[in-house]
């Protein structure tokens, strides 16, 4: 893996997040940060009882807001900033450490924790404040319609067609600490390899699409990608 790459995609999954103080979400147990998903990520439950998802969304946020970004997220900026390619970042991570490294063309494909959407008219506004179902849109003013732009489960990805785009197009294909098991995007890996990209795993343990791998780098991602990125950067 040693030529010049022109197109590269890299998807972060929450290991990459985790080296940030930042626990993974889903539990093994199915509890979403330790709430029944029926209750907190369907849009079911937000039609039910909305002030009780906004709730557990709000307390989220503060968590995200402070977290701040580690060696791996730092190591893409450097990517972006001194190897000549087009690098996109597709990300299934709800927090906004890319953004706080500096990483560029990101793709949030699960929503952000700072976005909150209206389902009135479909403006998406930030915030890191509260947010309450007597809160009104600040484009419709129609109240209790916002609803955290965070993907529930059922819903469409985000971003999807420009990933597709993406990923038809690479000639790199980077997974840095995702499972490899939650579709969509465990298939994207398939999408890239159908498109003659060459392919890496970057995580703590081998994953269960690993033979669509060329190539498996195990261990921290803080220490592993900066080292990959810093071999690129030679080899360019």
């Amino acid at each position: 893996m040693n030529k010049q790459y022109k197109n590269i995609v890299i998807l972060t999954g929450a290991g990459i997040s985790a080296e940030s103080g930042l626990a993974t979400f889903r539990s093994a147990d199915g509890l979403w940060n330790n709430h029944k998903v029926e209750d907190v990520a369907t849009i079911e439950a937000f039609w039910r009882n909305p002030d009780y998802v906004h709730q557990f969304y709000n307390e989220m946020r503060p968590e995200l807001f402070a977290a701040k970004p580690n060696a791996a997220h730092l190591a893409i900026t450097k990517l972006q900033k001194e190897y000549s390619a087009n690098i996109s970042v597709v990300t299934q991570n709800v927090d906004t450490l890319h953004e706080k490294a500096g990483n560029t063309n990101i793709y949030h494909i699960h929503g952000q924790i700072n976005q909150i959407v209206c389902l009135n008219c479909g403006h998406v506004f930030e915030t890191w404040s509260d947010v309450s179902s007597e809160d009104k849109c600040e484009q419709c003013g129609i109240a209790g319609m916002l609803k955290p732009n965070i993907v529930f489960f059922g819903e469409n990805l985000l971003y999807m067609d420009q990933v597709d785009r993406l990923l038809s197009s690479c000639d790199l294909f980077v997974s840095v600490g995702t499972s490899g098991v939650v579709y969509p995007a465990a298939g994207f890996v398939q999408v890239a390899k159908f498109g003659g990209a060459e392919t890496v795993e970057f995580n703590l343990e081998t994953t269960s699409n690993n033979y669509m791998f060329d190539r498996h780098i195990t261990g921290p991602a803080g220490t592993t990608l900066p080292q990959f990125v810093d071999e690129l950067i030679e080899k360019s």
